[in-house]
């Protein structure tokens, strides 16, 4: 028989009462591996804190277990503990609450102040307020931080980099993105597919489509966000065909991958592109991926059918969703209004009106408006608008008003909205310029057009020059028109298209530089577009120049047989000049092809009922 002596009694008791804490411990923190928070909290309350002290690991998983079950209240309760302890400056404890405050305190401020009180930050810590502000859509805060947690001596992490690159993608900070990108290079973190990932979306949100294709391209394996990341760019940028094709080079890299956000965009590019048959493939890919109760990718479905033209398949898409969001609602009302059916845009926003209200459908809503001329309308879709909330002002919506009001003839009306919106961008101010030119306000165009490239900034498009051409077509400045049109190509590299050459055509054609104007078509890429000749034939009309329209007659009867304003405007020369056998001859010539005039159709608003009706005359 073994004789234990009194020391060795001693020793072994104090083993069991070592070995006694971690018991307890492995408890609690079992039922905070399983979410049972008050269990958890129970059996702590047993414990006799100066028998057995809990270590910070225990309260560390009380928190996160607090998050799990979004019990805000528990986690005050467990910081004042924390307090009286003096636990918070444990550096895990510290990053544990900041990670409850982030995700449950409703004051964003009581989670900067808990943040700036930290006695240790790491990089977990500033990760934690990099990432939050911009979960709280403060990306110029996210990035003031990063720049204070460098400049503590701090060494940002991967999640740190990636927060700071999504920051600089919602701000379209591309210069500083750049810079991030050297700091990713430069700490070895180019493998990251995370990074790599926050890189494209970057350089996709802010047109550099060729340096997010190169940052995909550097990865050695991209995975499924990889490939989401450059398909959705795509999309972004405009390169659809690009998108698909990726798509399906994905298929074969790493398989199918049953993600909505994919679909989505996929889907996008196949409506764009008017690529009904693929756009069904996909549709049967989404119901065999089982996921066609998402309401983000079936919004996307009768998206692309409305864009496809396939109204039907839209609506039935749109009838059978179990769950329909205002996105949903507008990718209907688009699909219609893009179609040319206002009308029908109308009355289902009045059906709208009676389920539910939004500001995402007024957009679409004055665009039909606009495209029926039906101004009153439009005005009370305005009202409306204002009092659901229109001072938080929509620059998409307050575009579309100004459009509306400039192309019924209210320029003035036009001008006070655009005066009024804060933040314009380059649809807006396109809108304006638009609405002087069609309202003879040529000067006040001009004007605007100069404010906006030397004054703002912002860089004119193609649509910002055809405004201005139009001017000039319309006063008759060639000199100006030419520099407007050199000018394009020469300082803005943009590929003049055939409304542009429709106004040089037409301002040249005005002022009776006919064979300018034929050499003009002639030297470009539009020389076989009847309408360019269709307004070079009837300036002939105007200057009564039988043998210039003879040959432009002929050179649209050639490219356009059954076009009947080649026969009706040579008809009309002739005439002019008194050639009376000729027109008859030309008159004869249209009945033996066949050939009608189009009866022309317009809109008229007319007061009915009390109310306001819309006539086609």
């Amino acid at each position: 028989m073994k004789v234990f002596s009194k020391h060795h009694l001693s020793n072994s008791i104090s083993r069991i009462r070592e070995a006694l804490p971690s018991s307890y411990e492995s408890e609690i923190l079992h039922h905070c591996r399983f979410g049972s928070l008050f269990k958890a909290l129970e059996l702590l309350n047993l414990t006799n804190p100066h028998r057995i002290p809990v270590r910070p690991k225990v309260y560390a998983s009380l928190l996160q277990t607090c998050i799990k079950s979004q019990s805000f209240q528990t986690a005050l309760q467990i910081h004042s503990t924390l307090i009286k302890k003096g636990l918070q400056e444990d550096p895990f404890v510290g990053n544990s609450l900041l990670s409850v405050y982030f995700k449950l305190c409703p004051d964003f401020s009581d989670t900067q102040r808990l943040f700036e009180h930290l006695p240790h930050r790491d990089v977990v810590s500033w990760t934690s307020m990099v990432s939050g502000y911009i979960g709280f859509g403060r990306p110029e805060e996210s990035l003031r931080t990063f720049k204070r947690m460098v400049e503590s001596g701090v060494d940002p992490n991967a999640f740190t980099l990636s927060s700071s690159i999504k920051a600089c993608a919602v701000l379209g900070a591309l210069k500083l993105g750049r810079c991030l990108h050297g700091v990713v290079l430069l700490r070895g973190f180019a493998s990251n597919e995370v990074i790599v990932s926050s890189l494209i979306d970057m350089y996709g949100r802010n047109s550099a489509s060729n340096e997010a294709l190169q940052s995909f391209e550097e990865m050695a394996e991209p995975d499924s966000v990889s490939w989401t990341s450059v398909i959705s760019m795509f999309t972004r940028n405009d390169r659809y065909e690009e998108a698909l094709r990726c798509f399906y080079l994905m298929q074969e890299k790493i398989g199918f991958v049953a993600d909505g956000f994919i679909f989505g965009s996929i889907l996008t590019a196949c409506g764009n592109l008017g690529f009904l048959k693929k756009g069904r493939e996909i549709h049967a890919k989404v119901v065999r991926a089982g996921i066609l109760g998402n309401v983000f990718v079936e919004s996307s479905i009768l998206d692309m059918y409305g864009k496809c033209g396939c109204l039907a398949h839209s609506r039935n898409v749109f009838d059978q969703m179990t769950y329909k969001n205002p996105i949903s609602w507008c990718a209907l009302l688009n699909g219609y209004c893009q179609n040319g059916q206002f009308e029908s845009v109308l009355e289902l926003f009045r059906d709208m009106e009676k389920r539910n209200h939004d500001q995402y459908s007024f957009g679409t809503i004055i665009k039909a408006c606009t495209g029926l001329s039906a101004v009153r309308q439009g005005q009370e879709v305005h009202c409306q608008y204002i009092r659901t909330g229109g001072c938080s002002k929509d620059v998409v919506i307050e575009s579309a008003l100004v459009d509306l009001y400039a192309k019924c003839g209210l320029v003035d009306l036009a001008y006070r909205v655009f005066v009024k919106i804060p933040s314009r961008n380059l649809i807006t101010w396109n809108a304006m310029i638009h609405g002087f030119a069609q309202n003879g306000k040529g000067d006040e165009a001009h004007e605007l057009f100069n404010e906006m490239v030397y004054k703002e900034g912002i860089r004119p498009d193609h649509i910002s020059f055809v405004g201005v051409l139009f001017t000039c077509n319309q006063s008759g400045q060639v000199e100006r028109g030419r520099s407007y049109f050199r000018s394009m190509r020469e300082d803005y590299k943009i590929e003049r298209g055939l409304e542009h050459y429709n106004c040089m055509i037409g301002l040249l054609a005005h002022v009776g530089m006919i064979n300018e104007a034929e050499e003009l078509i002639n030297g470009s890429v539009f020389r076989d577009e009847s309408s360019l000749w269709a307004v070079l034939l009837g300036a002939c009309n105007v200057y009564s120049d039988p043998e210039v329209a003879e040959r432009v007659a002929k050179k649209m009867m050639e490219i356009e047989p059954g076009y009947h304003l080649s026969y009706v405007l040579l008809e009309n020369v002739y005439k002019r000049v008194g050639q009376w056998d000729e027109a008859l001859k030309l008159r004869v010539l249209m009945v033996q092809r066949g050939i009608k005039k189009m009866a022309g159709r317009s809109w008229i608003e007319v007061m009915k009922g009390g109310g306001c009706n819309l006539v086609r005359v």
